[in-house]
């Protein structure tokens, strides 16, 4: 699908903006954590309005390039012109937490089969993993109450999410909150990865679970693990992948 080039009409900052997360959305196709054209990532333009970019709904996460995404308002309503059109309803969930959290600069949901699966589960997350962790240091749960249709949730939402970085969304899937596109994109691959370990241990024997006291502090030691730089680390590494599959994405 031929997408007019948006590039020299918006600023370096949004198009960088724009970029980055058609990049997130290839890479969620990239890594299975797509659900056909279901489910949202969402980056906040930088400035005093509640702006954000979304992705256009019926393109599959592989299609999604920086000038077909829409800009919306905390609504949902499309902001320029699009030939896309959007999902408020699906958006309830991210305007929710963008309305609270100043720091949510991406929310990232995902409907994956070991994501959907652990959400299923009453333990939650496991301490059985390095990666589960990263997640139980600022792992929120929300309970499902149907198809996120009503905005009566939100403030339910809100509460539960806190101040945590991950949020199960019980029966129904994993979310991420990051200040950056990348961060988000590491929480969730780290996220994800819980899940699918915590599913293949649990089809094995007896579970060894972590020692509580080695979950103190794991923010400081990712912090040490990444060299200081976080989600930094990796994305450039992310890019130049996505460049190999596919570079298509920053059109």
């Amino acid at each position: 699908m031929q997408i007019a080039s948006l590039r020299d009409g918006v600023s370096a900052e949004e198009w960088q903006l724009r970029c980055d997360l058609a990049a997130c959305y290839r890479l969620v196709a990239a890594y299975g954590w797509s659900d056909l054209v279901f489910t949202h990532v969402s980056a906040r333009i930088a400035g005093p309005e509640y702006h954000f970019l979304i992705n256009p709904y019926g393109l599959m996460f592989d299609e999604i390039t920086a000038s077909s995404l829409v800009k919306v308002d905390q609504d949902c309503r499309k902001l320029s012109d699009s030939p896309f059109p959007v999902n408020p309803a699906g958006f309830v969930i991210h305007s929710a937490i963008h309305a609270v959290r100043e720091d949510a600069g991406c929310v990232l949901h995902t409907h994956s089969r070991a994501g959907v699966a652990v959400s299923a589960q009453k333990c939650g997350v496991l301490p059985i993993s390095q990666q589960s962790t990263f997640v139980l240091g600022s792992l929120a749960y929300h309970d499902y109450e149907g198809v996120a249709l009503r905005d009566d949730e939100k403030s339910r939402l809100q509460a539960d999410l806190g101040a945590a970085n991950y949020l199960m969304l019980r029966n129904h899937g994993l979310l991420t909150v990051g200040s950056t596109i990348p961060d988000a994109f590491l929480f969730m691959y780290v996220f994800e990865s819980a899940c699918r370990i915590q599913i293949d241990a649990q089809a094995g024997g007896e579970l060894v679970h972590v020692n509580p006291a080695i979950l103190q502090g794991m923010a400081q030691v990712m912090k040490t693990a990444t060299a200081g730089l976080g989600s930094a680390l990796a994305w450039p590494a992310l890019l130049r992948k996505l460049e190999r599959l596919d570079p298509s994405y920053r059109t």
